[in-house]
């Protein structure tokens, strides 16, 4: 995100003297630019210049040698107008010096509030500064010495305004479209859209304006591009400017104006050579680069990296290239091999990065291709500020620019002689024409624009527009450092920014009549109001996993949910897969949640999975602006896979707490299978629960498989594994279930559910307990006591069955167990007789006896 000082800033447009960080927010996000943060004052209270008049070294019991000093600091001393007594542990300074001193009441980055101090001895009324301590770069030789840095001012002058310590700095978020707001001139230009004040720019000419001696394009320094077999259809660069600085102490440091800008933008003072670079590409937008000459050998070639080459970078890291990557390179004619010196528009290499015995300078300046730093820079992974400012689009016409301001600045404060001859290697196309009809931003934005608006306006922004007065259709030229504009609604959204987005009205569309919620969306809605009701908090997470959310599961490895669909730029590497199973994200939502100290909890998420179909076709890459026709769209459908909606539950902990009420229950496979049971009943589908011990990630013997009624799968539900509870952290028996909520709407069908009359009459009670084998399921059990019901002589009165008890003991026998029913009996027009609810009770047992051979237990 740009930082933008307001003194920086007000060097390229006249900004009203007193203008805050916070006005200057407001102008610019009326023309798009967001304020991202107002950073406050690096320091604040008195910090001032002093004047070292005695230091007396005193050696401690520690060993140390401290600096007892007397500085002047003019109308701040001691009421007398003695000067203040500090203590400082520094030695690069002695009398005479003019250095920083912060006062008490001062409050340094940190914070680190400063106050008088009793230590080693003495009250020390304040301290001496350094950059470190100043939030100004590193202590490369300890205390501040203005002279050092070329600052000559009086003791008691305000330290925070020479040193930029006082000024609030803007940060502003830069929509992909717009880099060249990447730069105090290209911002400086928006606040002049904004306020109308005048764009000054003094100094900076065009590059058509730029005076070098010496012909262009092979009389200085050799460069050859020799990117002949360009990807994308666009050469990896067209422009490549270079100059020779001689006698430059590159290594000295910059001045400090240079300096605090650096740091008030956010990058730290290194050397006059790497800094006047920076400063140039902050300032105008333009990415250089300096090579210690005597490390490169002529002539330099821009090339694509070959495979199974290598590149130690800037940062220490040894990169293995990748034949789309745009490199730069030398060729020498002698013994020595080409060398790669960097990955252009990304970041240069280590070989020949300037040294502290540099003196002799290469300044290198071009114009690359945005996609190829884009994927060169995320390949490597390497966001540097130049690759920010390429992948965006930079100003081709700015090389020859960048490079004569920075030998201007190397040659003031760094000594240097420049060589005359400049390479100005230039294969920049021809500008485009972009037709438009002077009506199109009227007609597309819904405000009358007159044609003189939209001419105005694009003369505003750089384009040169081409027509008579009269005519309705224009030829509009856009400004080079604008590669975003590029169509004709590219020029109405400018009209629009620029005429400001206030004007346009809010037109709210009519709504048709007869439209609303699908039965899916309802359905999925009724779904979720219903999981809510009963406990669960809902949730949703990324659909993205990877072979660690796999093997987490213990999914085996030919599981079809393994074969998943690969993202070619994923947000990250571990997670480069869009998922099959809800479950997988969601159990992560799970650890993360217990892993923070919720551990009882009751989760579910609807989500889409993508489940992809082996051997199926690329989808095809159709046109813009055409309809496709049938067979295009039969194509892109087969090539698009499968994406059913599923809902997934976990559930951890107590289920029911404890408290003055009773001991709680901890949640377990019986509560997932109820989840699960849950959708499918607010779904409207019959679904038949079976036992099933073989699908990962759930225990073998408490899981349970749910099938709609001609068989089709739905879903799982059960205790997960111990092994995966282990790998996730989970609380011990922790449950889940995941259905397809597309299968149960498809078994619902499209009738809508029938009413029934509530009855009046009362209710009539029945509790029975059957003894089966230990090997029939509850469900089987379940199903036979309902047909018993139905078939019994009062019809079917069954108003309510549950399972309230399972006994196994040695009262119902070895290999058995007892399940107990409770049954509620109504019916719809009368009330039923002891003898009618005593014939339901025979019926069941006679059914289930027949059925599963259940026997009433005595």
């Amino acid at each position: 995100m740009p930082r933008i000082p307001l003194t920086w800033l007000a060097e390229h447009v006249d900004v009203p003297a007193g203008t805050t960080a916070e006005q200057l927010a407001a102008d610019l996000v009326r023309v798009g630019l967001e304020e991202e943060a107002i950073l406050p004052a690096a320091v604040t209270g008195p910090l001032v210049v002093g004047e070292v008049v005695e230091r007396t070294p005193e050696a401690q019991k520690n060993g140390k040698v401290i600096n007892w000093c007397r500085v002047d600091v003019g109308a701040h001393n001691e009421a007398d107008g003695t000067p203040r007594g500090i203590v400082c542990g520094a030695h690069n300074f002695d009398v005479g010096d003019r250095v920083v001193v912060a006062l008490p009441g001062a409050v340094l980055p940190g914070p680190f509030p400063i106050a008088s101090r009793k230590t080693y001895g003495h009250v020390s009324d304040g301290m001496i500064c350094s950059a470190r301590e100043l939030g100004l770069g590193e202590d490369h030789d300890g205390i501040i010495v203005l002279s050092r840095i070329g600052i000559d001012a009086e003791p008691g002058a305000d330290a925070r305004e020479l040193l930029g310590l006082g000024e609030e700095v803007l940060e502003i978020n830069v929509t992909p479209d717009r880099g060249y707001c990447f730069s105090m001139r290209g911002v400086a230009r928006e606040y002049s859209h904004s306020t109308g004040a005048s764009f000054t720019d003094p100094g900076l000419a065009t590059a058509a304006d730029v005076a070098v001696s010496g012909a262009a394009g092979g009389a200085g320094f050799g460069v050859e591009i020799t990117d002949v077999a360009p990807i994308h259809g666009v050469p990896g660069a067209d422009r490549f400017v270079a100059q020779v600085v001689r006698g430059v102490d590159a290594s000295a440091p910059s001045p400090a104006w240079m300096q605090r800008r650096l740091t008030q933008a956010g990058m730290r003072p290194i050397s006059l050579a790497v800094d006047v670079t920076n400063y140039v590409m902050l300032d105008l937008g333009q990415p250089l680069h300096a090579y210690d000459l005597a490390q490169v050998a002529e002539p330099i070639v821009v090339r694509r990296a070959r495979a199974g080459e290598r590149l130690r970078t800037l940062d220490g890291a040894e990169r293995v290239l990748d034949p789309e990557d745009l490199l730069i390179t030398d060729s020498p004619a002698g013994e020595r091999a080409s060398r790669i010196l960097g990955l252009a528009g990304v970041m240069g290499g280590a070989e020949s990065e300037v040294a502290s015995g540099t003196s002799d300078l290469l300044i290198e300046a071009a114009h690359f291709d945005p996609i190829t730093v884009a994927r060169t820079a995320r390949r490597h992974k390497l966001p540097s500020e130049a690759a920010k400012r390429f992948e965006r689009g930079v100003d081709p016409r700015l090389p020859r620019v960048a490079v004569a301001r920075v030998v201007e600045l190397l040659v003031e404060h760094g000594g240097g002689t420049p060589e005359p001859a400049v390479t100005d290697v230039d294969r920049t196309p021809a500008p485009t024409l972009i037709s438009l009809p002077l009506d199109l931003p009227g007609r597309i934005v819904g405000v009358e624009y007159t044609p003189d608006q939209v001419r105005e306006t694009l003369d505003e922004i750089g384009c040169v527009v081409r027509g008579d007065a009269g005519a309705a259709v224009v030829e509009v030229q856009a400004p080079t450092w604008r590669p975003d504009l590029a169509e004709p609604v590219d020029l109405v959204e400018e009209v629009a920014r620029l005429r400001g987005y206030d004007a346009i009205p809010s037109v709210l569309p009519a709504a048709p009549a007869g439209r609303g919620l699908t039965d899916e969306q309802r359905a999925r809605r009724a779904v979720a109001r219903a999981l809510a009701a009963a406990g669960y908090v809902e949730t949703l997470s990324y659909p993205f996993v990877g072979a660690e959310q796999h093997d987490a599961l213990t999914i085996p490895a030919d599981d079809a949910r393994r074969q998943a669909l690969r993202l070619l730029n994923p947000l990250s590497d571990a997670r480069p897969e869009l998922r099959t199973t809800v479950l997988e994200t969601l159990l992560e939502t799970a650890r993360r949640n217990v892993g923070r100290g919720t551990g009882d909890l009751a989760v579910f998420e609807v989500g889409l999975v993508t489940l992809p179909t082996a051997g199926a076709p690329a989808p095809p890459s159709l046109p813009g602006a055409v309809r496709p026709s049938d067979a295009d769209l039969a194509a892109l459908d087969a090539g698009v896979p499968a994406q059913p909606r599923r809902v997934a539950g976990v559930l951890a902990g107590q289920r029911e707490r404890s408290g003055w009420w009773g001991a709680g229950r901890r949640a377990d496979h019986t509560d997932a299978i109820a989840g699960a049971l849950l959708v499918a009943e607010v779904a409207g589908a019959p679904v038949t629960v079976v036992a099933d011990g073989s699908r990962a990630p759930w225990h073998p013997g408490r899981t349970a498989r749910l099938e709609t009624s001609d068989g089709r799968l739905v879903g799982h539900a059960g205790e997960l594994h111990p092994k995966v509870v282990a790998a996730l952290g989970l609380p011990e028996r922790a449950a889940a279930f995941e259905v397809d909520l597309d299968v149960l709407l498809d078994a619902a069908g499209s009738e809508p559910v029938q009413a029934h009359e509530v009855s009046t009459f009362p209710v009539a009670k029945e509790d029975i307990a059957l003894v089966v084998d230990s090997s029939v399921p509850a469900a089987e059990v379940d199903a036979a006591v309902r047909a018993g019901a139905a078939a019994s002589p009062a019809g079917d009165v069954l108003e309510e069955l549950r399972l309230f008890d399972v006994y196994t003991g040695a009262q119902v026998g070895e290999g058995k167990k007892s399940l107990a029913f409770s049954l509620r009996l109504r019916a719809a027009d009368r009330t039923l007789t002891a003898e009618e609810a005593a014939g339901v009770r025979e019926a069941v047992v006679a059914e289930a006896g027949r059925r599963v051979g259940a026997v009433l237990r005595a």
